[in-house]
């Protein structure tokens, strides 16, 4: 059991609070340097030593936990008021927050963190590599100027290396812009280290470097101590969720490291290769056909977001779009839920709309001509509260010109109808197979995650004759107001949406694909993935699930131009991985 971290008199020694940031800059491309001050609580709590980290998080922040950021720098300016320096290189969204604070601004921190390095007797060998130079420079500071020699391997230029005090200071970087050109397997061997008479390495770095730096260590027989990187939630040893494999079993970076002794580590070997990107001059293909309709691109505006086409041309050209998926139509016109319709909640909302809309025969004749003006896939979203309705908006749409119907089974904001349709087999069968006798246009069958058995409610959407599936429309969730305490809607029930639904819908995609995979090849239909997609990378996992397209709601009500970012990522994504079709890389994460 770990033991309590306390004083005397029974008080936590770590800092767990707000900061005020009293510099933050760029100190290199992509590189910045993140200067906060802390106020301690008492002068008994602890200043962190070399190696250690704190979590780290913007106060004005959309991410949920701190990220874990070793010390570049720490000292004292007075018994309860410490500094602490970090290099942070910008690369998802917590750090980007952090790197671009302003000075006074506040940032939560907690820490410090994990173990240290220890000095050791002899000459040292001190190695960083990119954002790694940060915690061994703060420790090649600590140590007696020229009593060590200090590697560092950068991509491009260097950084960091202002406090420490070799005696022979070897840079080497990828484009030769500095030092050596070359990586660190150019400046360090095992030759070198038994020439140089190290008796031990200290390094932090990418990890194929120290996979390197373990294997050239253990060839010299030399002591060797690295500083790992894990992803982490708690920092401080309870969640088991930074684990890494040693000879000694699981072991916690953050709290048993993030410094290990070299020995005991096991590295496991990447198992796949990187791609090179495609040659200069070749687009990639983002078009994708469902049904037998070509599309442009993958990304079609999800139903129920994005009106009739109409209402966000002037935030962007839509015609950019691969399709847009209508408002939710019944056969007629609906008023929708009465009361509260919709709240924000973590990472998405919770929404009552009721399918609201002007009924299929309107549409026919006053949107649907607007809509088919717009250069791009126009699908009519149809809903229904009983099958006949559902039968006549089919034979009502099947008149038209409209490319394809995607029929809703699958709306849990409504009393009647609607999802009841798609949670189970059997009725899902009765109601497509009924809509699919009234119409010969492509049929998209959305799926709901309400469901007991998704995957079943698909295969049998299949076999009653969809042409493709989507999914997943809305989770059924609840809210309650706490001063009345009555729950927020009318119908108690409602619709949660946004990023919080993503992994949930990733899933889902992932095994209904999986299912529709396993038939005979005559039998296979696309899948259109949706639920929580808000950026490209998102959008490429769906693809890489299986599905053959995707389709954004939420995020466009946050960031209207969200859709055009994401084809505009896919297709940057497509060029830097060598991919020139999007099948060429749909399912790949299917096993």
């Amino acid at each position: 059991m770990d033991k309590p971290e306390i004083d005397k008199d029974g008080n936590g020694i770590l800092f767990s609070g707000n900061a005020k940031v009293t510099e933050c800059k760029e100190i290199h491309s992509n590189v910045f340097l993140l200067e906060t001050e802390l106020e301690l609580e008492r002068k008994t709590q602890v200043s962190p030593l070399p190696g250690q980290f704190y979590l780290v998080k913007s106060t004005r922040s959309n991410v949920q936990f701190g990220r874990p950021i070793s010390v570049y720098h720490a000292d004292r300016k007075s018994d309860t008021i410490l500094r602490v320096q970090f290099l942070i290189l910008q690369k998802g969204e917590g750090t980007a927050e952090l790197c671009h604070l302003l000075k006074n601004d506040l940032v939560e921190l907690s820490g410090p963190l994990g173990n240290s390095f220890k000095k050791t007797e002899g000459k040292l060998c001190i190695c960083g590599g990119g954002i790694g130079v940060a915690p061994v420079a703060n420790f090649a500071s600590s140590l007696p100027p020229k009593s060590y020699d200090f590697y560092a391997s950068f991509k491009s230029g260097s950084y960091g290396l202002e406090k420490v005090e070799p005696e022979k200071l070897i840079i080497t970087t990828d484009d030769g812009s500095v030092g050596i050109h070359g990586m660190v397997t150019a400046a360090l061997t095992s030759d070198i280290i038994k020439k140089e008479g190290y008796s031990a390495i200290y390094a932090c770095g990418p990890t194929p470097m120290l996979a390197y730096i373990q294997k050239i260590a253990k060839e010299a027989d030399v002591k060797c101590f690295l500083s790992i990187e894990k992803k982490m939630l708690c920092g401080a040893g309870a969640c088991l969720g930074c684990t890494v494999r040693t000879k000694e079993g699981n072991r916690r970076v953050c709290k048993d490291g993030p410094v290990f002794n070299a020995e005991i580590l096991e590295f496991e070997k990447p198992e796949f290769a990187k791609r090179n990107p495609l040659p200069l001059g070749i687009e990639p293909d983002l078009s994708v056909e469902i049904a037998g309709i070509k599309f442009k691109n993958p990304v079609i505006a999800a139903s129920g977001t994005f009106g009739f086409g109409q209402n966000y041309r002037g935030f962007f050209d839509v015609s950019r779009l691969g399709g847009i998926s209508s408002k939710g139509l019944t056969l007629a016109p609906k008023g929708g839920n009465s009361g509260e319709r919709v709240i924000e909640v973590s990472s998405g909302d919770i929404n009552s709309i009721g399918l609201e809309n002007p009924g299929v025969p309107h549409f026919i004749q006053n949107e649907l001509p607007e809509m088919l003006k717009l250069d791009t896939v126009s699908i009519a979203n149809l809903a229904g509260h009983d099958l006949d309705s559902y039968i006549k908006g089919a034979e009502l749409l099947d008149k038209t010109p409209v490319p394809a119907i995607e029929l809703n089974i699958s709306c849990p904001n409504v009393k009647a109808g609607g999802m009841a349709w798609g949670i189970n087999p059997e009725a899902a069968f009765t109601c497509v197979s009924a809509v699919r006798k009234a119409t010969s246009k492509p049929l998209i069958v959305k799926l709901s995650p309400n469901a007991p058995d998704l995957v079943s409610v698909a295969l049998a959407c299949i076999k009653a004759g969809a042409n493709a599936l989507s999914l997943i429309n809305t989770i059924q969730a609840v809210a309650i107001d706490i001063e009345s305490g009555r729950p927020v809607f009318d119908n108690i029930k409602a619709g949660l949406c946004g990023p919080a639904v993503k992994p949930i819908a990733l899933r889902m995609v992932y095994d209904v694909v999986k299912a529709v995979n396993s038939l005979p090849k005559e039998q296979q239909i696309p899948v259109i993935g949706l639920g929580g997609i808000s950026k490209w990378q998102d959008a490429v996992e769906f693809i890489m699930a299986g599905a053959s397209a995707i389709q954004v709601g939420t995020a466009t009500f946050s960031n209207p131009k969200t859709m055009i970012e994401i084809i505009e990522g896919l297709k940057k994504f497509m060029q830097s991985h060598g991919y020139k079709k999007i099948e060429d890389f749909r399912g790949i994460a299917q096993v």
